[in-house]
């Protein structure tokens, strides 16, 4: 069940990282999460208590094997960038793309052959 508002929801730098890590590798085990960081290792509990706030957000969910949870992505990367992409346009361009890339243009990090691409790219999604 992929609950739509979940994408809406911001993760903090620590749970991004995590996120990535199960967007990478796949389901595992809290243990193989901590064989998995670098030193100094985060406690166990610690890393189980993100893992389950990440399912809790309905970023994760778990298969059980006996007393062990097995956590896995319950959305893709794709759609929580989108989801944060979304809300950075919402909350800093008042919802407008063409802020945005207007903002991209004012700043001089988008060079006009990269504008010129994208216009050809909304035109061809346009005839499709």
């Amino acid at each position: 069940m992929k609950n739509s508002t979940n994408k809406s929801l911001k993760l903090t730098a620590r749970e991004e990282e995590l996120m990535s890590i199960f967007w990478t590798r796949g389901p595992l085990f809290v243990r193989e999460l901590l064989e998995m960081q670098e030193e100094p290792k985060p406690h166990f509990n610690t890393l189980s208590t993100i893992v389950r706030g990440l399912e809790e957000k309905g970023f994760l969910r778990h298969k059980s094997f006996g007393s062990t949870y097995q956590y896995y992505p319950e959305i893709s990367r794709d759609e929580y960038m989108q989801g944060a992409l979304k809300s950075v346009v919402k909350k800093y361009f008042k919802d407008s793309y063409l802020g945005v890339v207007s903002t991209l243009i004012k700043e001089e990090q988008i060079s006009l052959e990269e504008l010129k691409e994208l216009i050809e790219r909304v035109e061809r999604n346009s005839k499709k």
